[in-house]
């Protein structure tokens, strides 16, 4: 259950309209570490946890605050959309406003489609896809994620601010700054607290198959860039975070595998072939259909 206020998480009243700003604002609404994007990758992680307590709480309660947060960024754009597209900007194309919309700056279809508010989208106009979101269900897995998209947002929600003079907008990203800096925090000491209480004791996600992965190219790096500087750093030698693991330098490393080359092709899919790889294998037994399918089912 989610309930509403209809007072705003934190002041957003720019000082003045600007519609051009209003789409740079857009990123931090629909963009892929917008607003938008960790509200639904924080609840889907939340409805996703198995694990009742103290974590699906922490999950919960950032991802209800960030529904806030897009509210908050919503009705800062649709603010710095007041009286747009007939702004000072675009009188010069009065005879057409969307063009003007256009020249001043501002998505043509936050005046079209949304009728002077936000959209749902980035600043480039793209609609926010779901596709953003990650939530895996291992909670450390999830948690390296967040750290990942609170800085990417921070990011973001930084240059954005050197992007304006309007007090009021400089006043709420302020705040939207500082959320970022505490939701990282958060999230790097829940990791902290996920190995402390043994759930996930290596910061390696997930915590299985060590026995069976091929152990031995687990602590070389490959030097695959010319030169021979990634060598100096800490991850050249030494023992590797997670304890278990030693850091090696590989500096001449060879390839391990066949030429790539994809197997002859099927003559019904047309494929320029010279005939030099042989001929295309019959259907693989287990992939049959029609009679040779029945014969292999009867017989199995």
């Amino acid at each position: 259950m989610f309930f509403h206020t209809k007072r705003l998480q934190f002041e957003a009243k720019p000082e003045k309209p600007d519609p051009v700003y209003a789409h740079k604002l857009q990123e931090l609404l629909g963009g892929a570490y917008g607003e938008m994007t960790v509200t639904m990758q924080y609840l889907m992680q939340g409805w996703n946890c198995r694990l009742p307590g103290k974590y699906k709480d922490l999950i919960m309660d950032i991802a209800t605050e960030e529904i806030g947060h897009v509210e908050m960024i919503a009705t800062m754009i649709a603010r710095l959309l007041e009286g747009a597209p007939a702004t000072a900007t675009t009188k010069m194309a009065m005879a057409d406003p969307v063009v003007g919309a256009v020249i001043g700056g501002m998505d043509p279809q936050q005046a079209i489609v949304s009728g002077g508010g936000p959209l749902l989208a980035d600043s480039n106009g793209h609609p926010w896809n779901g596709r953003y979101v990650i939530a895996s269900g291992n909670l450390l897995a999830d948690f390296y994620a967040n750290v990942a998209a609170e800085a990417q947002g921070r990011m973001q929600a930084a240059r954005l601010y050197n992007m304006t003079d309007d007090p009021g907008v400089k006043d709420m990203l302020k705040f939207n700054l500082a959320r970022d800096t505490l939701h990282q925090n958060m999230w790097l000491k829940a990791i902290e607290e996920l190995q402390a209480d043994g759930l996930e004791p290596l910061p390696v996600a997930p915590n299985a198959l060590f026995d069976e992965e091929h152990a031995e190219h687990a602590s070389a790096i490959w030097n695959l860039s010319e030169g021979d500087e990634g060598a100096q750093g800490g991850w050249a030698s030494g023992t590797q975070p997670d304890g278990r693991h030693e850091f090696s330098y590989y500096m001449e490393p060879r390839a391990l595998g066949d030429v790539a080359m994809p197997p002859p092709p099927d003559p019904k899919l047309y494929d320029t072939y010279d005939g030099s790889l042989g001929e295309p294998r019959g259907p693989v037994l287990g992939t049959e259909t029609g009679p040779i399918g029945k014969i292999k089912d009867a017989l199995s």
